[in-house]
């Protein structure tokens, strides 16, 4: 989906792409996206992101949630669409999306694997994410990253009540078994 082959591309040529192009701009190389997920994605991100949204709008919080197709500039080469963001800092928020590192990223595996487990984990780290979840459906696991001098790994289930580091464990999430099976 590339307009021309350039070996290192900014975020200016990111957001001269087409409204609607499923990109990633990572360290000055674009990635495509794949297709739509699959429907129980994107049930996890609405879980989750309802979960969070509740909690901010219960306690009068200041953070706000944003679910992909969502930019987070992270520098001039490095544009990405986490699945969840929660951005606290109202100042890093513009009309183009996020610039600077989220508190939290939440990310909803599909089919790369490595993409979230290697090459994401160490971006937000590099850029300094506070918290980062990698949701993986199909053992229906988490994994949390939670930012102290490095990444701090702490695995998870989906029935467990999994506390998040940004709130100081005052939000604890279960995402429990979810069928995507019929009508409901």
């Amino acid at each position: 989906m590339l307009a021309e082959k350039l070996e290192f591309y900014t975020k200016d040529y990111y957001y001269s792409l087409p409204e609607g192009s499923r990109v990633e701009l990572i360290e000055g190389i674009i990635y495509d996206m794949s297709p739509a997920p699959l429907r129980i994605h994107q049930k996890l991100v609405t879980r989750i992101s309802y979960s969070i949204q509740n909690f901010i709008e219960k306690n009068k919080g200041k953070c706000e949630v944003y679910v992909a197709p969502f930019d987070v500039e992270l520098s001039d080469d490095t544009v990405v669409q986490p699945d969840i963001s929660v951005i606290c800092d109202p100042d890093k928020l513009t009309e183009k999306g996020c610039t600077g590192a989220p508190d939290w990223i939440v990310e909803i595996t599909s089919s790369n694997f490595s993409h979230d487990y290697v090459y994401k984990l160490n971006l937000y780290n590099k850029y300094g994410v506070r918290e980062y979840w990698i949701v993986n459906p199909q053992r229906e696991t988490v994994i949390v990253y939670r930012l102290a001098d490095n990444y701090i790994c702490t695995p998870y289930t989906f029935n467990d009540s999994i506390p998040v580091g940004i709130y100081n464990g005052q939000l604890e999430i279960t995402i429990c078994h979810l069928t995507v099976t019929g009508n409901t």
